[in-house]
C-alpha cells in the first residue's frame, strides 16, 4: 500500500521543508531529501511526519543508527504511531517482534478505504475470498457436511469483498474490523446484519459461546503476529462442526516473521501447532497466493480447520 500518512506539524515553513523533501525523494536525491527533513525537525522537533520520513531516507542511504534515532523520535512525537515507526524498528532488529500498533492499522486503512476495493483488486489481482471460497467448500465436502452457514463472522472485514463472495452461503453476516473507514464501507453493501469497529480478537471475545458457524479472515492475519488467542477465541465462538477459514503470508523459515513488505509472514508448522493447542481439527493447510507484490505472486497459505 502505497499511501503516504502525513500530519501536519502546524508550521507552515516546517511543512514546506517537509514537501519540498519529498519531493527530492521522489526525485531519487536521498542525501538532499534528508537534509530538508532535518531541517523541518529542527524547526519543529514535534513534527512526527518528518522524523518518519527522515527515518526513512536514513534507512536508505544505510544510515542505521541514524534511522533507528529518528524513528525513535517518530514514536515520541505520535503517541498512536500512526506512521507504524514500532514496525521499522522491529525490521531493523532494534525492538522485538509483536502487535502492531492499532493506531497505525487504522490509520493506514481508513486512508485506503475509499480506493480498497480498486486498488487491491485490480492493481494487486486480489483473490483472497476467491480463495477462502474454494477452501471452505472443500472442506465442507470432505467433512461430508452442507456449505450453508447460518452465522459467519467476518474478521478484518474491510469494505465487504469476503461477504460478496459468501453471499449465496450465509444467512447473517457480522463483520469486525479495526478502521472505521472500512466499516463505513462494508455498510454501504447491506451484507452485514452487524458491524463493529474492533481488534479482531476483541472482536471475537465480545462474541457469545458456540454462536457461529463460520468464521473468516481474508487477508487479515498477516497483520497479526501470535494467532494463539483468536485461534483460543474462534474455537469458543464456534459451533461444534464450525469452520475458521482464513489465509496467510508464509516464508520457508520456522515460526512467524515480519516481511520487508511490513506485513507477518507465519510458517506452516506453526499454523498447524497453533490450530491444535487451540483444540481446532486442521482440515487444510494449501499453498495459496491471494496477492501480487511487485507483479510477482506472494507465498502464502490457505487454512481451514473446523472446531
Amino acid at each position: 500500500m502505497a499511501i503516504t500518512l502525513f500530519l501536519s506539524s502546524g508550521n507552515l515553513i516546517a511543512d514546506r521543508r517537509y514537501d519540498f523533501g519529498r519531493d527530492l525523494q521522489l526525485r531519487g536525491d536521498l542525501a538532499g531529501a534528508a537534509d530538508l527533513m532535518a531541517q523541518a525537525v529542527e524547526l519543529e522537533p514535534g513534527f512526527a511526519s518528518a522524523w518518519f520520513s527522515l527515518g526513512d531516507l536514513r534507512e536508505q542511504l544505510g544510515e542505521r543508527d541514524a534511522a533507528i534515532s529518528a524513528y525513535r523520535r517518530a514514536q515520541e512525537a505520535d503517541l498512536d504511531d500512526r506512521h507504524g515507526a514500532k514496525l521499522r524498528l522491529m525490521r531493523l532488529g532494534d525492538e522485538r517482534m509483536s502487535d502492531m500498533p492499532p493506531g497505525y492499522v487504522r490509520a493506514l486503512f481508513d486512508q485506503y478505504a475509499p480506493k480498497f476495493d480498486k486498488t487491491l483488486v485490480n492493481d494487486l489481482d486480489y483473490r483472497g475470498p476467491e480463495i477462502l471460497l474454494k477452501a471452505v467448500l472443500a472442506a465442507r465436502h470432505a467433512a461430508k457436511l452442507p456449505a450453508h452457514f447460518k452465522c459467519a463472522i467476518d474478521l478484518g472485514c474491510g469494505t465487504g469483498l469476503a461477504a460478496r463472495e459468501f453471499g449465496s452461503l450465509v444467512d447473517e453476516f457480522i463483520g469486525i474490523d479495526l478502521s472505521p473507514g472500512m466499516i463505513k464501507q462494508a455498510r454501504k453493501t447491506g451484507l452485514y446484519a452487524r458491524l463493529e469497529v474492533n481488534d479482531m480478537v476483541r472482536g471475537l471475545q465480545a462474541e457469545a459461546d458456540d454462536s457461529a458457524n463460520l468464521i473468516l479472515a481474508a487477508d487479515a492475519v498477516v497483520y497479526v503476529p501470535d494467532i494463539a488467542p483468536l485461534a483460543v477465541e474462534a474455537a469458543r465462538v464456534l459451533k461444534p462442526q464450525g469452520l475458521l477459514a482464513f489465509t496467510v503470508e508464509t516464508h520457508d523459515g520456522e515460526g512467524v516473521i515480519l516481511g520487508q513488505s511490513l506485513r507477518y509472514a507465519h510458517s506452516a508448522d506453526y499454523l498447524r501447532d497453533v490450530m491444535t493447542k487451540s483444540k481446532l481439527r486442521v482440515c487444510a493447510i494449501a499453498p495459496a497466493s491471494t496477492r501480487l507484490e511487485a507483479g510477482e505472486p506472494v507465498p502464502g497459505l490457505v487454512v481451514t480447520a473446523s472446531k
